[in-house]
């Protein structure tokens, strides 16, 4: 097995020196590309050690393909050339590409498919259910099918289009992958290679992959670079940085500057996590009187300067074609508020609000916090903000050691079962709620409806009952920009990457 990755720049640099040319030659349309990002770490990113938020994923996907991705309009060939759902086997079946290699050279086939099923079915992959898929079997070195366990509607979203295909020879006998860093680690069939990642500075450094079968990426080098949201907008119009997301209020600033500006639709949200588990958070009376407490449009108006959306209490955004308009809206009035708490025998109750700045457009931080403390004291709660480090908010939420936190997620605008994983998945942004028994068997069973309008129902259905019980409360969706010189195509993907990550950097538009 290689030697662990080096994380200094310079020794890495030498290295390749000694090894010959890389990927940031000056034959490339753009010899280097550098992003801004305001967290700047997100982990090693091999498919099980990178951390579980979006933009993990997407500096994952850089470095390893799936058998299907996505552009701006809809589906594209990966691994896989060409696919069809043969119905009465309940079976997807791929005819995968020919002269694939993997970076270190070796030949991509059907058996690593196979293995990588099989793979995360003894290894849980937090980004794919691996119970979905019973089985893969090959037909030869370019043909796969992989046989499902029920009917899954969402296949194509949440297992093709997000699944990343590791090289057996490479992973064959690994017991540990989240701890699996060794150079190994980091070898896929992508478009880019790592050349350095830097955790406590935050930075990644990519090379384009000569040999990728799309052809060789016209961008040599890949930067992300630690840098915040609002800082970005002087980087970009120094030139020391190509894309960043950019605060609603540096688009004007930078009209006339020659950058282009690109929208998002609303597929991220500012949510109010509940702690459900414990009294008084546990009666539904209780959370619904939460949200008539709370005014959402001032937070918009004031928190975000009217830079987003005002939050559905069913989760999916209005500009959604899985949008329900019918579900309960709970509109502010503080007064109502009060008399259903004082009815509640609730009136003075201490409430704790945990709150983390993460230097995120559009995040919910002391702002937001601030207002929610305000509005649920006029409703007669008594109220204390605690601010915690973004680490340390997320393990208390998952161990349920909280009343409220304010979290935020995106992935609402891919393929609608986010509505399940986000009610019912074992995982951070989710409400983990499983008392509602008929929402619970509805959203199940809308994953094996394979007739859309059966399914769309389904989940408007599911929307009026998850507004009903309110396991946690969407505040709004923010608008969200990213500014770029156009030295390449930024786009935001149809229905966000893999599962819905709704970030403008696929890695096709760097090719």
């Amino acid at each position: 097995m290689l030697k662990p990755l080096i994380f200094g720049l310079a020794l890495t640099l030498l290295a390749l020196m000694a090894s010959g040319p890389v990927g940031g030659a000056a034959n490339h349309e753009v010899a280097e590309y550098t992003i801004a990002d305001a967290t700047g770490d997100w982990g090693f990113p091999s498919p099980y050690a990178h951390y579980s938020r979006g933009p993990g994923y997407v500096r994952m996907s850089f470095i390893f393909d799936t058998l299907v991705w996505k552009d701006d309009e809809g589906y594209l060939p990966a691994l896989a050339e060409d696919w069809e759902f043969v119905k009465d086997e309940n079976a997807y079946s791929f005819d995968l590409r020919k002269g694939v290699t993997w970076h270190d050279g070796e030949e991509f086939t059907a058996d690593d498919v196979v293995f990588t099923v099989g793979y995360i079915q003894d290894h849980p992959y937090q980004w794919v259910d691996s119970s979905i898929v019973d089985r893969a079997e090959a037909d030869g070195d370019h043909s796969v099918k992989l046989y499902l366990s029920e009917p899954y509607a969402p296949f194509m979203d949440l297992v093709a289009c997000t699944l990343p295909i590791l090289p057996e020879h490479v992973w064959d006998g690994v017991s540990d992958p989240a701890s699996f860093r060794d150079d190994e680690a980091l070898i896929g069939t992508g478009p880019f290679r790592l050349l350095d990642y830097n955790k406590a500075r935050g930075t990644y450094l990519y090379e384009a992959y000569e040999g990728y079968y799309l052809g060789a990426p016209k961008v040599g080098r890949i930067i992300f670079d630690k840098m915040s949201d609002q800082t970005a907008p002087a980087g970009l119009r120094q030139g020391s940085v190509d894309a960043a997301s950019v605060p609603p209020e540096a688009v004007l600033q930078l009209e006339g500057s020659g950058l282009e500006v690109i929208e998002g639709a609303h597929d991220w949200n500012a949510k109010l996590m509940i702690n459900h588990q414990k009294e008084p958070f546990s009666d539904p009376e209780f959370r619904r009187a939460l949200a008539i407490a709370i005014d959402r449009e001032t937070l918009v108006d004031v928190a975000q300067r009217g830079q987003a959306v005002v939050g559905s209490p069913g989760l999916v955004p209005p500009d959604s074609d899985w949008y329900n308009s019918d579900v309960e809206e709970y509109d502010y009035n503080p007064d109502v508020a009060r008399s259903m708490i004082e009815d509640l025998g609730y009136e003075g109750e201490e409430v704790e609000i945990l709150v983390a700045e993460r230097g995120t457009v559009g995040w919910p931080g002391s702002r937001v916090a601030e207002l929610v403390e305000e509005q649920l004291e006029d409703a007669g709660l008594d109220v204390t903000l605690r601010s915690l480090d973004g680490a340390t908010l997320d393990s208390r939420v998952m161990a349920w050691e909280f009343d409220l936190a304010l979290l935020g997620h995106g992935g609402l605008g891919a393929d609608p079962d986010y509505l399940r994983r986000m009610a019912l998945d074992d995982t951070l942004n989710s409400a983990r709620y499983y008392e509602n028994g008929d929402l619970v068997d509805l959203l199940e069973e809308q994953l094996r409806e394979i007739d859309e309008e059966d399914r769309a129902d389904m989940i408007f259905e599911s929307q009026e009952l998850y507004a009903e019980d309110l396991p946690a409360l969407t505040l709004y969706y923010p608008n969200w920009y990213w500014a770029h010189n156009g030295e390449v195509d930024l786009y935001y993907t149809k229905g966000g990457i893999a599962i819905g990550v709704p970030i403008p950097l696929n890695k096709i538009a760097f090719l």
